[in-house]
């Protein structure tokens, strides 16, 4: 899914809306692992009123160290697939999901520009993983269009179209 164009804070507003009633409708908690949003999944989730009924914690990770220390992703992840990979992202998910004691967790990792793309991974190449608690982690790669605040939008706005998604399917 790609949003064009780029999702204004209303609709995000609206989509976080969405997932609370949806997290109380299933009684459960709901983490974030955000790398290159820097928080803006939580900021988007916590900007309503009540959340902490259904919005448990947030981690923004960074740093390799910070994705290990934090989230139990593995040096050897890191090192053979990168920061920004399937790999990393599904550790990413699974260590917020155990780790925070949450129901559903979503994480993401990418390269939200202008500087740090590469030929195998351009700025806007974007992971996402979603993870309910229970059930095998899941991950999407994304290829966002503009400039940084426009690929950090449209991750924050995937990633709650997955949450959605998965707690609806």
């Amino acid at each position: 899914m790609t949003f064009l164009p780029v999702p204004a804070d209303d609709e995000l507003l609206a989509l976080a809306t969405r997932i609370a009633a949806t997290m109380q409708q299933h009684k459960l908690m709901l983490a974030s692992a955000e790398s290159c949003t820097g928080g803006w999944i939580a900021k988007t989730l916590t900007d309503l009123s009540g959340s902490s009924a259904w919005f448990e914690a947030g981690v923004v990770s960074y740093s390799n160290e910070a994705k290990m220390l934090l989230l139990g992703v593995k040096q050897e992840t890191l090192e053979r697939t990168g920061a920004v990979s399937e790999a990393t992202v599904l550790e990413m998910v699974s260590g917020a999901l155990e780790r925070l004691r949450a129901g559903v967790a979503v994480a993401v990792t990418g390269i939200a520009g202008p500087t740090g793309g590469t030929p195998e991974k351009p700025v806007g190449t974007v992971w996402i993983g979603w993870r309910r608690l229970g059930g095998e982690a899941h991950a999407k790669l994304f290829h966002f269009p503009g400039d940084r605040e426009a690929v950090r939008r449209q991750t924050v706005a995937a990633a709650l179209e997955g949450v959605l998604a998965m707690l609806t399917d």
